[in-house]
């Protein structure tokens, strides 16, 4: 079974909303985390569309370092 690329779009942002409303708070939570960033990795190899970037440490006012990730 073949998956059009509107459904894979679509599964895509379902998956990419579900990974924005996550919130962490044992292990359980973390397999899921994994488990949807995976899903979002085959969707996208299935899209053909680019990964989204990470975008890493940028510089604070307070002169501290903080890694933030965000699709871009």
């Amino acid at each position: 079974m073949t998956l059009s690329k509107r459904s894979i779009e679509t599964l895509l942002d379902l998956v990419e909303i579900k990974l924005s409303c996550i919130q962490v708070f044992d292990r359980d939570d973390a397999r899921e985390l994994a488990a949807l960033e995976l899903a979002r990795n085959e969707l996208h190899a299935f899209s053909g569309a680019p990964k989204p970037s990470e975008v890493v440490a940028f510089e604070q006012a307070g002169g501290k370092n903080r890694r933030v990730r965000a699709a871009l």
